[in-house]
């Protein structure tokens, strides 16, 4: 190797920041923070790298806070007295419990209908075993709390040791509502019910209205149609994402996913060329879409990974495996002729693999997906205190120096 041919690759880098409040000024508290680190650590900004910027610290910045008793107004005026079918929600204290305490606070009776054996992000409300072994894989069959009960028993999730069915029962009941507990895997069984339905899924969220709405529901809302506008002067809302996304900030109010990023992405990517005269992307991320293999949930109870984001990071990456051409179309080679052989196939490449033996087994996902889920594990959830990410060498590939 000569002295001057690179041996790195992408460098993810967490970036320390002040704690973020309420009109703080993103844009120099960002730059000022990624510009230092990267003199500090004496890797100098180059074009095209990656800054990520934590959803969290956006909406903070933003104030984008609701209370309950926003989601309860919003709640009343779309439902009125009727009973509301609240269906499909994940199970989750920190993601969907104030939710509901908004929701149960705005009507009469809730019927909360359970998703089994799993959420729609893989949260188990039965386990596998127990499943299996009960019901023998079977989950076609609507059941009552009673019904459900007498077939797999107490129920607690595997990590928190939360036994979620008398959790959301209860917090209902506490909030003056009544409350109903079922179980269906079908979106329309809510109808022999109430005609009023919440649906709480996420990702599935528009099938499950149509399929409401083609049997026969009177009215039907999503996560995504609860404050999506304020409820008062000031109040936190979120005009394509209402209530998805939301973390719970104190016992009696949520902090809502953040709106209107995208000025903010290009206003720093702007900042830092002004600074350094490089062009990096940005964006803004929250749930890395990846699935933990010990409890099989899928990490991405956000309503997308990056809610706004540079147009250097649209579309997916253009890569061919290098492992198929070491062992396919090079195989005869080795040493510094195979180096050559396949550094020159890269510089080669088509703009489009979409089809290539070459291409097969790379990753086709979103380049803001991956570089999301790069993001949120550097990041992580607790006290590192790095809200802010610097990707380096992302879209460098074998040939780059």
């Amino acid at each position: 190797m000569s002295a001057e041919e690179r041996n790195y690759g992408t460098i993810s880098i967490g970036v320390r920041a002040p704690i973020i409040r309420e009109g703080d000024n993103l844009v120099e508290i960002v730059s000022k923070s990624v510009i230092s680190t990267s003199t500090q650590l004496g890797l100098p900004i180059k074009d095209k790298d990656v800054i990520g910027i934590t959803e969290s610290i956006v909406a903070r910045a933003q104030g984008n806070y609701a209370t309950v008793e926003d989601i309860a107004t919003d709640v009343r005026g779309k439902f009125g007295d009727h009973a509301i079918g609240v269906i499909f929600p994940i199970l989750s204290r920190n993601r969907f419990a104030i939710c509901l305490r908004g929701i149960a606070k705005g009507a009469k009776k809730v019927i909360v209908m359970l998703s089994y054996p799993s959420d729609e992000v893989g949260n188990k409300l039965v386990s596998d075993d127990v499943f299996y072994d009960k019901a023998h894989g079977d989950n076609t069959k609507t059941l009552s709390e009673k019904e459900f009960r007498n077939i797999f028993g107490e129920t607690k999730h595997e990590f928190t040791g939360v036994d979620y069915i008398e959790y959301y029962k209860k917090l209902i009941t506490d909030c003056g509502a009544e409350a109903e507990i079922i179980f269906s895997n079908d979106a329309a069984a809510i109808l022999e019910h109430t005609k009023y339905v919440l649906n709480c899924d996420i990702h599935t969220r528009f099938v499950t209205k149509d399929r409401l709405l083609k049997a026969g529901a009177e009215a039907v809302y999503g996560l995504d149609e609860i404050l999506s506008s304020p409820m008062s002067e000031g109040s936190g809302h979120n005009e394509k994402y209402g209530l998805l996304g939301s973390n719970k900030a104190t016992e009696d109010r949520i902090k809502l996913f953040p709106r209107d990023c995208q000025g903010l992405v290009e206003d720093i990517q702007k900042k830092i060329f002004e600074e350094t005269g490089k062009t990096v992307e940005v964006m803004v991320y929250g749930d890395g879409a990846f699935k933990d293999p010990q409890g099989k949930i899928w990490e991405l109870a956000d309503p997308v990974v990056s809610p706004a984001y540079t147009s250097g990071l649209r579309g997916t990456p253009n890569e061919v495996k290098l492992k198929y051409l070491a062992d396919n179309d090079y195989k005869d080679l080795n040493g510094e002729a195979l180096k050559d052989a396949i550094k020159s196939r890269i510089e080669q490449k088509e703009s489009n693999l979409v089809g290539q033996m070459a291409s097969e087994g790379t990753t086709p996902r979103q380049l803001t997906d991956l570089l999301g889920s790069l993001c949120d594990l550097t990041s992580g959830s607790g006290d590192k205190g790095t809200p802010i990410i610097l990707i380096k060498g992302y879209f460098d590939n074998y040939t780059n120096n």
